[in-house]
Parts: C-alpha cells; structure tokens; sequence
C-alpha cells in the first residue's frame, strides 16, 4: 500500500472489454485506494455498440437515461480524488454529461487515457477541456498533437505470475493466439502462422467471434474473410483459467493490431510481463525500449529463419524497464 494514496476516493469510467477494468479496480485497493466503477455505455450488446460505433447519437436515448438513473446518483453521492475515464469504441457520455460531473466534482482531478488512435474515437476530443491531464497509449498521436501524454499499456500481476511459474517450465506449443477476430487481425495471424509452421509446428489458434451474424456480415463485406468458414472461428470467450494455462504453456505469442491503429496492444505488454516471445505486425514496436531481437519478431508477410529471434531463448529485460510496464506503474504514472 502507497501513503501517497491511502483513503483517496477513484471513480474509473471504462469498457467492460475483457474485464480489464476489475484489474484497474483491484490494484487501486492494493495502493489503498476506494474505487468505484462505472461503465462508459449504457450496454455492453453487441447490437448497441455497432449502433454506437456508426453513430453516437443513435444511442443518445439510451445513454441519457443511463446517465440520469445509474451514473449521476453515484456522482451525487459520493466526492472523488481522482475521476479516470478509459476512452475507446464504446464511450457514449455526451460533452454535457461529463460537463455535469465535472461541475459536481469540482475538487477532483480529472484524468483521460486514450485506448484508441484519435482517428478512432474523433468524438472524445469534444471532451478534452474538462480533464486535467490527457493520456494516450498512441506515440504517434502524441508527436502530433502535445496535448497528449504518451503512455502505453500495461501488464496485471497475472503474468508476473506467468513468468515465475514458467520461466523455467516445459510448454506444449511452440506459438499461441487468443483473440476477437477482426477481418484484418483474422488474416494477418493466419498469414503468420502458416509462415512459420515449420519452425513452429505446434500452434493453438483461437479466432473468436462474438456471434454467427457478425461472421456473416463479415463474410460478405469482408475480403480477408473471402476462404474462411465458420469452423476456422469459436464463438464461445475462452475461460481466464485456461487462457492462463495456454500462455504458461506457450513459447511464443502471436499478435496483430487492429486496423488504423499504431499503439502497441495490451497483448504486446501481457507477453512482456509474462516473459514470452512475440511475433507481432506492428512496426512500431522495434521504438520501444524494451524491444530486443532475441524476443520480438516484427512480420512484414516473410519470415527470415535465419533471425536471432528463432536461436536465441528469451533475453531477460533489465528489471528497472521490465517494472515500468505493469499496472501499478502505469496507475501511479496516471495518478501523479
């Protein structure tokens, strides 16, 4: 526990996406915090966050009765420190809501982490005057533009965990995939594992799709998806107990962007605080100072074998740059 924040009170507004947002929760406790959570959208469907993605205001309805029944009660109620928005797709606060708990907490300090490139989520720079400071995990966006304060991703204590349970373990794959599939994202992991099959032969693939009509919409409008079929994805999220298992019992990890973005993707982060190799398509990862040959494989559509990355083993990552990447970090560097 941290003096520096015992007894401080945190609203976090975030996604739901993939639970992250309990690990934000949980690690503001250890450093003696309260912290309460809200979610950006008034649900978390997959309808309603396509419907929101084409047009906010199509979901305006939604979002003022969510504000008005669930979200300012809590804002009423309750006199923050700290008031930390997670931005990304799904936010579906209006300027004049966070107005509004802006004027109802006037004494705390408002933070926003941009989870997306700015031309993803255009929308949230109408928001940008009510916060005190604004991240983004986007280096790109934030040599632009130095209203923003690059800070990337980060790893939970899950995969430390990871990597003092597996350092020195024998694994079962040679090279693993677990993610939403993406038509850009589907084709790019697929490309790489065929590419290095024969230096990876044993592989575990999990292309997970949120339900059969979003496979036939992408079917039909998507040109990566021109070969596949319904048995190349599951549509069922992998339990957190055996994703865990497949990662202990995984050399490699593979990993793509999605379209139009540049920050590198908490995957990249998670294989570092696992300790595990990455094969990546993001140039961008070769500017960072943890990048080492050894470790990370950038793919560019050709695999040359003859790379440090297939015969060397994993090289230790200097502990002081090693510890900048977990989530306490990334909090108190949020915080501070």
């Amino acid at each position: 526990m941290s003096m520096k924040y015992k007894g401080k009170k945190l609203l976090l507004i975030a996604p739901l996406f993939f639970g992250y947002y309990k690990e934000i929760i949980k690690e503001a406790e250890i450093m003696g915090m309260n912290a309460d959570y809200i979610c950006d959208a008034p649900s978390n469907s997959n309808m309603s966050k396509a419907i929101g993605r084409i047009n906010k205001k199509l979901i305006n309805g939604a979002a003022k009765r969510y504000f008005k029944q669930k979200v300012y009660p809590i804002i009423k109620n309750t006199k923050y420190d700290y008031i930390v928005l997670i931005a990304g797709m799904t936010f579906a606060f209006t300027p004049e809501m966070i107005k509004k708990i802006k004027e109802r907490q006037a004494g705390a300090r408002f933070i926003i982490y941009q989870w997306d490139s700015e031309q993803n989520i255009q929308y949230v720079t109408k928001i940008h005057k009510y916060f005190d400071r604004i991240y983004s995990f986007d280096r790109f966006d934030s040599e632009r533009n130095p209203i923003y304060i690059f800070l990337p991703l980060f790893y939970t204590r899950l995969y430390e965990k990871i990597a003092d349970e597996t350092a020195y373990g024998r694994t079962e794959y040679n090279c693993l995939y677990i993610g939403t599939a993406h038509p850009q994202k589907f084709k790019a992991i697929n490309d790489m594992a065929e590419a290095v099959k024969e230096e990876m032969p044993s592989q575990f693939l999990y292309h997970y799709m949120p339900s059969k009509l979003k496979y036939y919409y992408h079917k039909f409008t998507a040109p990566e998806y021109k070969n596949a079929s319904l048995k190349d994805f599951e549509f069922k999220k992998i339990k957190k107990d055996e994703m865990v298992r497949l990662f202990q019992q995984s050399d490699c990890i593979l990993d793509a962007p999605q379209s139009g973005q540049s920050g590198l993707t908490i995957r990249t982060l998670e294989c570092l605080g696992a300790k595990k190799k990455l094969i990546t398509t993001n140039k961008d990862v070769v500017n960072y100072d943890f990048y080492n040959e050894s470790n990370i494989l950038v793919f560019d559509g050709e695999i040359n074998t003859a790379t440090p990355f297939f015969w060397n083993d994993f090289k230790e990552i200097p502990d002081n740059i090693y510890r900048k990447y977990s989530l306490r970090c990334w909090m108190d560097t949020l915080l501070s």
